[in-house]
């Protein structure tokens, strides 16, 4: 079998095996994906474009442009209009489950912080009290939290508690996820509905989340309830959508008919 044939484009040192069973625009993708994740391209490095990676290669245009659409597709660069090809920071991708946004990023092998902005008492409004069924001005805890991976922000939380539950360490709230503060008072989140949309970010949220005005927002409202079915948390999340994305595995269910 012959030796891979080295190739040394602008951005990067490529290697091409033509004997690989392996298409060559899969090679030339993972070669890049690699040294994107590993930090050697970091965001912001432009690509070569089309034109001149096809040509230090040695192979079609199209081969080049499908390794392109793949590091598009998997959240690695993304095609600027007289820009050309760009690296971009990885999105954080959560699947939608019942955990914690801190759980599911350690999960992932991040470093999650949070910056507490309020931590207080306060009445419940009517759409509070409605959730946690209690009566309108009910004192209840109030959390604001700015949520940080890698000292980026990602996600703006604002979260509604019984009262009993606060107000939290704030020292703690720094540093440990809600549901594993809960869980430390013996309250377990087992069962929640949640609501997932779209907006546009207001002022004080582009400015908190670094976000020009008006960037795309992903929103989630979850109402939790612990083991004996009582509302204990009624959460409003944004997120930023340039850093951030839900994931959802759906399997194709049977039904008397056969259609969806």
């Amino acid at each position: 079998m012959a030796d891979p044939m080295p190739l040394i484009p602008t951005s990067l040192a490529l290697q091409i095996d033509r004997t690989s069973p392996i298409p060559l625009y899969f090679q030339v993708a993972q070669q890049f994906e690699r040294a994107i994740r590993a930090g050697d391209l970091p965001a912001g490095t432009r690509l070569d474009n089309e034109v001149q990676l096809a040509e230090v290669l040695e192979v079609s245009r199209p081969t080049v442009r499908t390794a392109f659409l793949y590091l598009v597709n998997h959240g690695l660069v993304e095609r600027k209009r007289g820009s050309g090809t760009v690296v971009i920071r990885e999105k954080v991708n959560r699947t939608v489950q019942l955990s914690s946004l801190y759980d599911d990023l350690v999960a992932a092998g991040k470093k999650p912080v949070s910056r507490v902005l309020v931590n207080d008492i306060t009445p419940a409004s009517e759409l509070v009290a409605e959730v946690l069924q209690i009566p309108v001005d009910t004192p209840v805890l109030r959390l604001e939290r700015l949520r940080l991976v890698d000292n980026e922000p990602i996600a703006l939380m604002h979260n509604y508690l019984p009262a009993q539950f606060g107000p939290m360490d704030s020292s703690a709230l720094e540093s440990r996820g809600l549901y594993e503060l809960l869980r430390a008072q013996g309250v377990r989140v087992t069962k929640a509905s949640q609501k997932m949309s779209a907006r546009n970010a207001t002022v004080a949220e582009a400015r908190l989340l670094d976000e020009k005005r008006g960037a795309a927002l992903l929103t989630m409202q979850r109402i939790g309830t612990d083991q004996s079915g009582r509302p204990v948390e009624f959460g409003e999340h944004v997120y930023r959508a340039s850093r951030y994305a839900f994931h959802a595995s759906l399997e194709l269910g049977s039904s008397p008919s056969g259609h969806a």
